[in-house]
């Protein structure tokens, strides 16, 4: 059987191996501390659960429209007005089966083979395989703490070419949890939309980011370009990675396209999970995510801390998302290699850079903060001991 090229040049998540590495770990009998997944602990919000409930009552599930449930694209517009005073057309939304379908629509809309998009490095993995699947030729943009590892106008300009199409920008990014300045983000859409450029936004983190020091909520690119492309879901700010089910806001010429495309990808989002999510736009839901947004913070705080305390410096603290992105040069060992160790011998899992670029793959590695502050104690207090005791890398 022949396997496309296509396939054949996705690389792994090494995310996701790591975590097939420590399930086998602990099918052996090892408590392994996980710290490669993005995945909330909190779960989905109760009155979600409780609505979900509701739904499987022997009830039909018949397909929605493909752009979604009318009632949950308008609970989704409501939300930007609530949250970020912004006013969305509840026609512009589109409910989709996670992020991921968000984003997998958005590229078939916008990249034809051969155009060149601008992709800060380091980045997400599956939002450069989404477009390259479509023939986009990605570019990788080398970044640094000095950028807060997020593109800026400098290098956008510096990037881009007769080429490019558009830029995909993640805010808060994973896998550094940091965001690009509202100032910035403006001034690179504007940039690029005097070049008939698409701006594309991963918002999936945003309603985790820090407040702004009036205490209002982290801006969405929709604040200053209604004709930038937003991504979001459900799986992070709600806790409902498994139930599949995300949003993309788009600009009124784009959404027949989009429509088409829905239909013939995928039909519409799972009806049950749709009808459940109505119930996180309730006051009592989003208080209690505000709680866990809190909470998330304390974690970050008690993480920076430990790395301090092992001498593994954090360039950029993070400013939103649950991730901290740390430099392990001063181990001696490269990223890939310190993630294998401490794995193999902490027992602590986490994702090395490599998953995520080029740049900065072989000194950085990624710690999600997601988990419990009880196991993020117990991984830092074994990696310290780990560390502390650690014997060479053995040659080769």
């Amino acid at each position: 059987m022949k396997i496309s090229r296509r396939a054949q040049a996705i690389t792994p998540f090494l995310a996701m191996e790591f975590g097939k590495r420590a399930e086998a770990l602990e099918l052996a009998g090892q408590r392994v501390i996980r710290l490669n997944i993005g995945e909330p602990d909190f779960g989905a919000p109760p009155a979600v659960i409780d609505a979900m409930r509701a739904q499987m009552d022997g009830r039909a599930q018949a397909y929605t429209q493909a752009l979604g449930l009318p009632a949950l694209r308008a609970a989704i517009a409501g939300f930007y007005a609530t949250v970020h005073g912004v006013q969305v057309d509840p026609g512009q939304v589109v409910v989709t089966a996670g992020a991921s379908a968000a984003l997998l629509l958005v590229a078939a809309a916008l990249v034809d083979p051969g155009d060149r998009v601008l992709v800060a490095d380091p980045s997400y993995p599956c939002n450069r395989h989404f477009l390259a699947g479509f023939g986009a030729d990605v570019a990788l943009v080398p970044t640094n703490a000095a950028s807060r590892f997020q593109l800026d106008t400098s290098l956008v300009e510096a990037h881009w070419t007769a080429a490019t199409r558009g830029v995909l920008i993640a805010s808060p990014s994973n896998p550094t949890g940091t965001s690009v300045q509202p100032d910035q983000l403006q001034a690179i859409c504007a940039w690029v939309a005097a070049r008939d450029g698409w701006r594309v936004v991963d918002e999936i983190y945003l309603n985790l980011a820090d407040r702004d020091a009036t205490g209002a909520a982290a801006q969405t690119v929709l604040a200053h370009d209604p004709g930038a492309v937003v991504i979001n879901s459900f799986s992070k700010t709600f806790g409902m990675t498994g139930w599949r089910l995300g949003w993309c806001i788009a600009p009124p010429a784009l959404m027949p396209a989009l429509e088409r495309l829905a239909q013939n990808y995928y039909i519409c989002p799972s009806v049950p999970a749709q009808n459940a999510a109505l119930a996180c736009f309730t006051p009592e839901t989003l208080a209690l995510c505000e709680q866990r947004r809190q909470e998330l913070k304390a974690r970050r705080d008690l993480v920076l801390q430990g790395l301090t305390r092992l001498n593994l410096p954090v360039p950029v603290p993070p400013d939103g998302a649950f991730y901290i992105y740390f430099d392990v040069a001063s181990t001696g060992l490269d990223a890939l290699r310190f993630c294998e160790r401490a794995l193999e011998e902490a027992g602590v899992a986490l994702t090395p850079g490599a998953d995520f670029g080029h740049c900065s793959a072989s000194t950085h590695v990624r710690l999600s903060y997601a988990t419990a502050r009880s196991d993020l104690s117990e991984g830092l207090q074994r990696l310290e001991r780990w560390l502390a005791g650690m014997r060479p890398d053995a040659p080769g």
